[in-house]
């Protein structure tokens, strides 16, 4: 009888979405986070369960057949990626049988076309969100992501490959400073600290960056040396806006209490199949650029073009799909639920000139029956928590 907290060794039979891996040890179903199928791997008992155990791997004993060489050094202790092992093609497989399955668990038939492979493997994100702490217990302060299962350990992050060198250079240059200033980072056991995060956008295309430092209040920030220290880094791009906010809450995420711009402007623009965005602070994005302007453009292709078409684009966030489908329909209507996101979609479609797109704040669920137009076309792209089930049957 397998016991709470007994460490275990099994190999993972597969890997459902999102993550979640599957195992049978001494006749019993195991379920875990992450993995690959075909590694053996020592795990240890979290929960039982009547139907199967709980578990938690802690080592990779035996690789799997169908792993390489990650071409990270990272991979493997920091927390960022779980696949750099594998080929992009097998990467594309794993996505296409879940996505499959997916499907198929909900009963619904579906023509399948196919996973689309991003058209850049290596510094294809717009974004990172940095950890300040350190790599080991009283070291020396750190700045990158966290270590994989070690929510209190940072990994100082120099090699990263899924983001191009600026950020890179921007992360460096900033832990290098707050070192030589002898900055302590957040404590979140203590509550205690100055340094929390650093968050760094950059638009892929036009080449503009913003840097936004997260700390308490528990110290002062010198604004003048920081942001002449940030301007004097050599970069591939351009820094367009430098913020800072304060963050005294006790959740380890990227929010302000009180956001204040130090130089330039709080913004920069993206642009995506000849149409300008405007990506703020907070504002959501895809983090892949280049992976979205394909997606986009497959869904454009999709509509046709025909101008009689009414379009309504649910769940349309800052509206970037919408505006994308706006040369190929007569109206498209986008419904948000999140305010501040549609006055940014609607910012965004003053700046691209556009005069058939229009948003709603409001619930899908209740928004769609407030309209007296019927659509020849609708586009969903909902949050991770999907579609309520009452807004599928109307």
């Amino acid at each position: 009888m397998v016991r709470k907290n007994e460490v275990i060794e099994f190999t993972i039979d597969r890997v459902n979405f999102p993550n979640k891996g599957e195992a049978s040890y001494e006749g019993q179903l195991v379920k875990f986070k992450g993995g690959i199928q075909g590694q053996r791997v020592r795990a240890r008992v979290s929960r039982k369960k009547k139907d199967h155990i709980e578990a938690k791997i802690l080592e990779v004993v035996e690789k799997s057949p169908i792993e390489g060489e990650s071409a990270c050094p990272h991979f493997g202790i920091c927390g960022g990626c779980a696949y750099q092992t594998l080929s992009y093609e097998r990467e594309l497989e794993y996505k296409e049988r879940q996505v499959k399955e997916l499907f198929q668990k909900a009963g619904i038939e579906a023509e399948f076309l196919g996973i689309e492979g991003s058209p850049r493997l290596v510094g294809y994100r717009n974004k990172m969100e940095y950890t300040f702490g350190d790599e080991e217990k009283d070291g020396p302060l750190a700045l990158g992501l966290h270590r994989k299962a070690r929510f209190y350990e940072v990994v100082n992050t120099d090699h990263c490959n899924i983001v191009d060198g600026d950020f890179t250079r921007i992360r460096q240059g900033v832990l290098g400073y707050f070192q030589e200033k002898g900055a302590k980072y957040y404590n979140k056991r203590k509550a205690e600290g100055f340094l929390r995060h650093l968050v760094i956008r950059k638009a892929l295309s036009t080449g503009e960056i913003l840097v936004n430092l997260v700390t308490t209040s528990q110290d002062n920030l010198d604004r003048e040396e920081f942001i002449n220290h940030l301007l004097k880094l050599e970069l591939d791009g351009e820094i367009k806006g430098i913020l800072h906010s304060i963050n005294d809450g006790l959740g380890d995420v990227v929010v302000a209490d009180r956001l204040e711009l130090l130089y330039g402007r709080d913004y920069i623009i993206e642009e995506i199949l000849g149409l300008k965005f405007r990506i703020s602070p907070f504002s959501f994005f895809q983090t892949n650029s280049f992976g979205a302007e394909k997606l986009y453009s497959i869904v454009r292709d999709f509509i046709g073009d025909k101008k009689s078409n009414v379009v309504f684009d649910l769940y349309s966030g800052t509206g970037t799909i919408a505006q994308i489908l706006s040369a190929v329909a007569k109206k498209i209507i986008g419904i948000e639920i999140v305010e501040e996101a549609v006055e940014k979609a609607r910012e965004n479609a003053k700046l691209n000139g556009l005069d058939n797109v229009f948003f709603i704040a409001g619930d899908v669920l209740k928004a769609v029956d407030d309209l007296e137009e019927k659509p020849d076309l609708i586009v969903i792209d909902p949050p991770r928590d999907g579609i309520h089930p009452k807004a599928i049957n109307k």
